[in-house]
């Protein structure tokens, strides 16, 4: 399990600490794409999918390892009483803390896109603090879902003005380079074409707590910041 690493590991779980790029589960039309699942399957048997995470996502994703484990976690995510904790990074100047309240729906006009909604869809709430401005134009914040739809973080801070840096469905698509914030940046010698500090969605998914089957004693998983998504913080606070 090469492309996997595990950050926390008892009789009952299995936490990866997910690559963005990997899918959680297996691609419907195509099963021997590379995913989280089938790179478990090859160790443990039986292995229990407890939630997603979007391909392009990185960080916490848990696997139950027995039928007990599995359905305590599931009662958890359905209850609402487990935490999620998610790191973004979003265009535009955020309030110091909020509260995201709209609805989640299928968009009618593209399969697959999800968007907010006053009056139609699922009930959807996500908080969230600033960790830190970078002028009026850009973001570092945390989020914390309180329900699990579909899209939600991208779908809420879109709704609010503020889209994630990259995203390739709700947002942006361009990749993020250093001469977007540094005036005076000049390819190298060797460089035929600058190479972007990030090119991803810019989604982290940071933390996971949850009660364990055995004793309902808590448990705290924390994902570091990939590298992409650390070298593009550090440049802007270099440049901000």
């Amino acid at each position: 399990m090469k492309n996997l690493e595990i950050i926390f590991e008892d009789d009952y779980y299995v936490v990866v600490n997910k690559q963005a790029g990997m899918l959680t589960i297996p691609d419907r039309y195509n099963d021997s794409i590379p995913n989280v699942l089938g790179e478990l399957r090859k160790k443990y048997n039986p292995i229990f999918t407890v939630h997603r995470i979007d391909k392009y996502t990185s960080g916490v994703l848990c696997f139950a390892k027995t039928e007990a484990a599995h359905k305590h976690l599931n009662t958890q995510f359905e209850q609402h009483t487990l935490q999620k904790t998610y790191q973004l990074l979003v265009l535009g100047e955020t309030e110091a803390e909020g509260k995201i309240d709209y609805k989640i729906t299928p968009d009618p006009r593209e399969d697959g896109r999800m968007e907010a909604s006053e009056k139609y869809g699922k009930a959807s709430l996500t908080n969230y603090k600033t960790i830190k401005n970078f002028g009026h134009d850009y973001s570092w914040v945390e989020a914390y879902p309180q329900t699990g739809r579909t899209h939600q973080i991208r779908v809420h801070f879109l709704a609010i003005g503020h889209p994630l840096l990259i995203d390739d469905m709700y947002g942006s698509p361009e990749p993020f380079l250093l001469s977007t914030v540094k005036k005076k940046y000049k390819l190298s010698k060797n460089e035929e074409a600058e190479k972007p500090l990030m090119a991803r969605l810019t989604l982290h998914s940071s933390r996971l707590e949850f009660k364990h089957v055995v004793d309902e004693k808590t448990i705290i998983v924390d994902a570091p910041l990939p590298k992409d998504f650390a070298a593009v913080i550090k440049q802007l606070e270099k440049n901000y």
